[in-house]
Order: C-alpha cells, then structure tokens, then sequence
C-alpha cells in the first residue's frame, strides 16, 4: 500500500485523479492541457499513478485513454476504516457520485495470489459469489448466449446474457439491474472480466460500459468494495464484515 499512499501524497497527481473523477478516460493530451507543466511531466505523474494501480490505461484505437481505478483505495479504506466509521463514509461517497459522476465506460483493477481456475470458479461458483458480492449469489449453465440471474433469496438484484464465456481467462455479460426502480430504468449495460496471470498472481480488470451518460451509479459504485472483498476471500479465506458487504448476508441465508 506504500505505492498509493506515495500516489495520493502530491497534489498535482491529486489533481489528475480528480480530472479523471470528472470524466474517466482521457487522454495524456487532454489531461496535459489541464495542468500548467510539460508534457513529460504529466507523463512521470501517470506512472506512479499507474504504478500504484489508482490509474489504469486501455488502447482504442491510436489512443491510449486513462481511466480511474479506485480498487486500490478501497483496500485502504477496508483496512483502516472500521465497520462502525463505513456508513458515515459511505454515505458521504454516495453524495459526492451523486452530484459528480458522469460516465460512460468504468474499469476497475485488482491483483489477486491466486490462479486463473480458482479465480474463475469465484466468479461463477453461486455460494463463493455470495461471500463477497454484498451476500448476493448467481446461477447460470455459463455457456456462451446462456442466461444468468442474480438474487439473494426472493429479492432480484439482476439479470442478463453471458455474450462471451471464455474460462477461465474471459467473461462478457450484458447487465439489467433489478433491485430498484431507479435502476431499472437505466436499461442494459455490460460487464466484461478479464483474468490475466501474472507470476503466481491473477490480474483482474473489471470493465463497465455501455452506461448512459450520467447513468445512476449505483450501477458501478459498488464494483471497488466486491473486488476488495474477493481478494479477501482468495488470499485469506474470510470474508468483509463492512456493512455494505454484508447487504444482503442475512436475506441469502449463508454464513461463515
């Protein structure tokens, strides 16, 4: 966690972040013309943003964007914020999105000491889901143009198509939210995992898109603390007790 605390230290790559806050990815022009310094400046500030992970680049095209990735931060926050100080936090947080985010496409990145199989299985196997995704499960036969739900127990929370199933490397699904009328109303997004391994680790990149500008976002809000909370689950075996992991525990019927 040295890398992040050494990312957030500087103002200047403060600032990115919260340029890249406003509107996720950019590109190095369109963050260079922000700050008052060369352009190999801006570029040292990626790497030790990118160096920490609180920063993550995807190709399109010619262009290299630059995107948000707050996984990193949230693993501070499981660490040092205590169960009782979470919804002071949390609530803050969501008044903050609520009147800032504006987005199309949000990537999220996280290491794992895990392997690919192990990490699939995680994100697949209905009863390890729940452990780590708010108590909600997920049944599916995993086959490409197959339907998923997920649920915890008779509340709905979500639905789609798996579009790609590649195991265990590549997983694209279409996503139809159901918890809420609020939600609901946003239509269908899609959710793509990428597993990359890397030495006796896994990378994982969550990809968001296909968001309306400006799309409620409880949609992705929720994406940093499940992937904190499925590191936690591979590389220890427990699983978050933050309030917000534990949303729907008692409704699915598991326990430890």
């Amino acid at each position: 966690m040295d890398e992040v605390f050494k990312a957030l230290a500087d103002p200047t790559r403060r600032s990115l972040l919260d340029q890249l806050f406003e509107h996720d990815g950019q590109t190095l022009s369109a963050l260079e013309q922000r700050l008052p310094m060369t352009r190999f400046g801006v570029m040292k500030h990626l790497r030790v943003l990118e160096d920490a992970g609180v920063v993550v680049t995807r190709r399109r095209g010619r262009e290299k964007l630059h995107f948000l990735n707050p996984v990193p931060i949230r693993l501070v926050h499981d660490r040092w914020v205590s169960k009782y100080a979470e919804p002071w936090a949390a609530t803050l947080s969501d008044i903050k999105h609520e009147l800032e985010a504006k987005t199309m496409e949000k990537v999220f990145e996280i290491y794992i000491k895990t392997t690919p199989e192990r990490l699939w299985e995680a994100i697949t196997d209905a009863e390890m889901r729940r452990r780590y995704s708010f108590g909600v499960g997920v049944k599916s036969d995993w086959t490409p143009g197959s339907r998923y739900e997920s649920s915890a127990g008779s509340i709905e929370i979500a639905e789609g198509e798996n579009l790609e199933v590649e195991p265990p490397r590549r997983l694209v699904q279409s996503l139809n939210a159901l918890w809420g009328d609020s939600v609901k109303a946003e239509g269908t997004s899609r959710v793509t995992w990428e597993i990359e391994p890397v030495g006796d680790s896994c990378r994982l990149t969550v990809i968001h898109d296909e968001l309306r500008d400006g799309a409620n976002d409880e949609l992705y809000g929720g994406w940093p603390m499940i992937l904190s909370g499925l590191k936690t689950l591979l590389e220890t075996g427990e699983t978050l007790t933050t309030p917000g992991s534990l949303r729907y525990a008692g409704t699915a019927g598991w326990a430890d």
